[in-house]
């Protein structure tokens, strides 16, 4: 039997439920025009579009080492803020080479043709249905950005996910793309046995289903971008570059070396550990100017 304190709680939150159904529709109170970037946010049992005010502005030619990346993913979205067809895309691959900088840097190129960005969490792609319900009519082309995106087996968001990319019953809009970032190039975990459950007939290779299975989503991104760790000097061309952003115009040797330790102690190179050394050298390095100035100055 339900205790008193169970039925009270039951009553309340079916009164919250009707609460909520009787409040203003988000929808109605998105302004698009507030901001050109949003996150998808829940209250309660509802959820709207929170413009973020402030993005991460990112300009492409940043983004040093990843010529080729850069170069299809600029081709697919211009296509795209074009009006002409153009691809999901899935950045996969080793953390800290640019892939959710990249996504953002387009943001900042193409804002003023129209361009916009909504980002969704994991747990959130269950309300893809509400968001695209949104947007599809908007003038403007949306880019549903998912960053740093995995799923175990069964999770709701997976099939949430499928039925965008693909379509599900309604058509897909045209104005809507999905971005994705990730460290797995299938999304979802692999396990030894996957491969051990695989058959061979007639010479032919028939993957498990199981596999198939977790191909099934990554396939379904129309375009696939692979980033890999850097090597040495791409790693210190980074380092150059951010340096001299921050003032520092050149690198000499004692530089390079400290470059080098930095990557060592954190267990490899990347955008990410170049971006990070490059500010804390150029930090320390304007503070003792700083330091030095008021030392002569009070001498």
């Amino acid at each position: 039997m339900m205790s008193q304190f169970d039925l009270v709680f039951d009553r309340l939150n079916d009164l919250l439920v009707r609460v909520e159904a009787l409040l203003p529709n988000q929808q109605d109170m998105t302004n698009f025009d507030a901001a050109t970037a949003f996150r998808w946010r829940k209250q309660g049992h509802n959820g709207y579009l929170q413009p973020v005010t402030h993005p991460h502005q990112i300009q492409l030619d940043a983004l040093q080492g990843i010529d080729e990346q850069k170069q299809l993913i600029v081709q697919n979205t211009y296509q795209f803020v074009l009006g002409y067809p153009a691809n999901n895309v899935l950045l996969t691959g080793a953390r800290g080479t640019g892939k959710s900088s990249l996504v953002k840097a387009l943001l900042h190129q193409y804002a003023d043709k129209g361009l916009r960005l909504i980002e969704v969490e994991k747990q959130d792609l269950i309300d893809l249905p509400d968001i695209t319900e949104q947007i599809y009519q908007r003038p403007e082309r949306f880019i549903l950005y998912c960053d740093d995106l995995s799923f175990e087996m069964h999770e709701p968001g997976y099939k949430a996910l499928k039925a965008i990319l693909d379509g599900s019953i309604a058509r897909a809009s045209e104005n809507i793309l999905v971005y994705a970032t990730s460290n797995r190039r299938h999304l979802m975990p692999e396990s030894m046995k996957d491969n051990l459950d695989t058959r061979h007939i007639d010479g032919d290779i028939h993957p498990s289903e199981s596999v198939e299975e977790k191909i099934s989503l990554s396939e379904r991104f129309g375009l696939w971008l692979s980033f890999y760790p850097f090597d040495q000097t791409q790693y210190l061309d980074i380092v150059r570059y951010w340096l001299a952003h921050y003032g520092i115009r050149r690198m000499n040797d004692a530089v390079r070396l400290e470059a080098l330790r930095w990557a060592l102690a954190r267990g490899g190179r990347s955008g990410r550990i170049a971006w990070q050394f490059a500010r804390d050298w150029s930090g320390k390095r304007k503070l003792a100017q700083s330091l030095r100035r008021k030392t002569r100055q009070s001498s």
